[in-house]
């Protein structure tokens, strides 16, 4: 998997190829990160890569020259590429839309920046993502969000390939909670259950659990989840409980 990122701020990606679960990735050659910057594809002596908006306004916008450049660019010198504008009125960033991703191969990766784009950037994108309802001052931060998202999704990335699967949101639940050592902490107990080895019994208590903690933190999930009609009865009895 490649990421090819379009941005001001190449330097801001240097520690991401470093640390962690994509740096790992990247040092065992299963990912590629390219940071580029936007200034090497302006072709005026200022390096210009934006400009006041046409019929006025505040701020800057994004010149449509060194975008499209870049592109066309990075497609012509690695191939065919995906490419995804981070926008706050872009499409919400979501574990399915990181699975979607992750089956393009390569992504190009634009950063905005000042008060938003040209309007013609837009024709050289297939996908505009947006992290949430909030601004930023850049792009950066989303590009690093997908990255990270979407590298875990990658075969071989993750040394327990198992684990990607009970993340929140993979099955549009969040996930269970975790326990680990001591047994006792301060009187607060691991749930008899998990120390028990009896492993229906604590997958059973694991689902039970991912559909509890999804109704009282994120009931608005519920609505897209795959629950079966079976647990739709306990999803009733908590509402009920606890709301």
């Amino acid at each position: 998997m490649v990421f090819d990122i379009l941005t001001l701020f190449p330097e801001f990606f240097a520690s991401t190829v470093r640390h962690g679960v994509v740096g790992r990735a990247a040092a065992s050659g299963i990912i590629k990160v390219n940071a580029r910057s936007l200034r090497d594809f302006t072709e005026d002596r200022h390096r210009t890569t934006d400009d006041s908006p046409y019929g006025g306004g505040h701020g800057m916008v994004m010149k449509v020259e060194p975008v499209a450049r870049g592109i066309e660019a990075l497609k012509e010198s690695g191939g065919p590429a995906s490419v995804v504008l981070t926008s706050p009125q872009g499409r919400l960033f979501s574990q399915p839309l990181a699975s979607e991703l992750a089956s393009k191969g390569r992504l190009i990766l634009v950063c905005g920046r000042y008060e938003g784009y040209d309007e013609r950037i837009r024709e050289f994108a297939d996908y505009e993502v947006s992290l949430g309802d909030y601004v930023l001052s850049g792009g950066e931060i989303p590009a690093l969000a997908i990255i990270d998202a979407v590298a875990r999704l990658v075969p071989g990335v993750l040394g327990e390939p198992e684990s990607a699967k009970s993340d929140s949101f993979s099955a549009g639940l969040l996930e269970y909670p975790q326990y680990t050592r001591p047994e006792e902490f301060r009187g607060m107990r691991v749930p008899e259950v998990l120390l028990s080895g009896n492993h229906a019994e604590i997958e059973k208590w694991r689902r039970r659990e991912s559909i509890r903690r999804t109704c009282l933190r994120r009931p608005d999930l519920l609505q897209s989840a795959d629950i079966p009609d079976s647990e739709r009865a306990y999803i009733a009895e908590i509402l009920e409980k606890e709301g």
